[in-house]
């Protein structure tokens, strides 16, 4: 019909705030289960990292594994990169 609009309904955006301070390790007090629910993306210094463990953006750090060396209870060793963090969905 000339003159009407399709108009499609509008989604709700369902995902929680992405918080300042958030960690992979569920034993972390800093993991949030409800995040990882969706897929989330890191931007480190301009460039998207998808090897982050950890990171904090108040404070502009990220954790990632340092190669494959394992701490003594069998988790990656990470080491703490300083930079300009940006934390999205995808």
């Amino acid at each position: 019909m000339p003159g009407s609009r399709n108009l499609q309904p509008i989604m709700s955006d369902t995902r929680p705030e992405l918080p300042d301070h958030l960690s992979v390790d569920p034993r972390s007090p800093h993991h949030v289960a409800a995040v990882f629910e969706h897929d989330i993306g890191i931007r480190f210094n301009g460039k998207d990292r998808h090897d982050v463990e950890e990171y904090c953006i108040s404070e502009g750090w990220i954790k990632v594994p340092a190669g494959k060396t394992l701490d003594r209870k069998g988790r990656p060793l990470c080491i703490k990169l300083k930079g300009v963090v940006e934390a999205f969905y995808r």
